[in-house]
């Protein structure tokens, strides 16, 4: 009796380990088996064909800033080592009016490129919030294919199998509906 008891009970939890499948219970191949996902957000953007576009525009709007800046840059020093030889043919507060003229300038120059880096910043952040809006119903129908309840942030899950990360299957399918995005916001514009 005692044997047949420990005999069943392996097959009991064989049994138990996989329900039944059904509709939405995301029993395909390549789909993790798993109520809770986890998906990397950083990477799921970086690595989609849309954020590496994004990433190569907001690169080349830095490398022209630079070199806007660098330009600026040799150009008030330039004005200022002549304010600077100038300084002892001129009368002091004449002098007191052009350096408080020339700081003025470099202020509201330092101001209007610092405003331009804060416009590339934000161009970048509204991409991800279009990418993030864009992919929400790739994401929901992962979620509905594999029947999980929930997808999490990787970082702020404590342990997970590596099962449960959809982070590349959603990256390949993103990409897929997507592609790099160019497309959609030239529609937008």
């Amino acid at each position: 009796m005692a044997l047949a008891c420990f005999g069943a009970a392996p097959a009991f939890a064989q049994d138990t380990a996989q329900p039944a499948p059904g509709p939405g219970r995301g029993y395909q191949l390549g789909l993790p088996q798993s109520g809770i996902l986890t998906i990397q957000p950083e990477r799921l953007f970086s690595e989609s064909a849309f954020g590496k576009r994004v990433e190569r525009e907001m690169e080349a709007e830095g490398a022209v800033l630079t070199a806007e800046n660098r330009r600026i840059e040799a150009e008030l020093r330039r004005e200022e080592l002549e304010l600077t030889e100038r300084r002892s043919e001129m009368e002091p507060q004449a002098f007191r009016a052009l350096a408080d003229a020339f700081d003025q300038k470099v202020q509201d120059t330092r101001r209007r490129q610092e405003q331009k880096l804060r416009e590339i910043n934000q161009m970048g952040e509204e991409a991800r919030r279009e990418f993030i809006s864009a992919s929400l119903p790739v994401l929901q129908q992962i979620l509905r294919e594999t029947g999980a309840g929930a997808i999490l942030d990787h970082a702020s899950v404590f342990l997970s199998a590596d099962a449960a990360d959809i982070t590349s299957l959603a990256i390949a399918r993103i990409d897929a509906v997507l592609g790099d995005g160019a497309a959609q916001e030239d529609g937008d514009r």
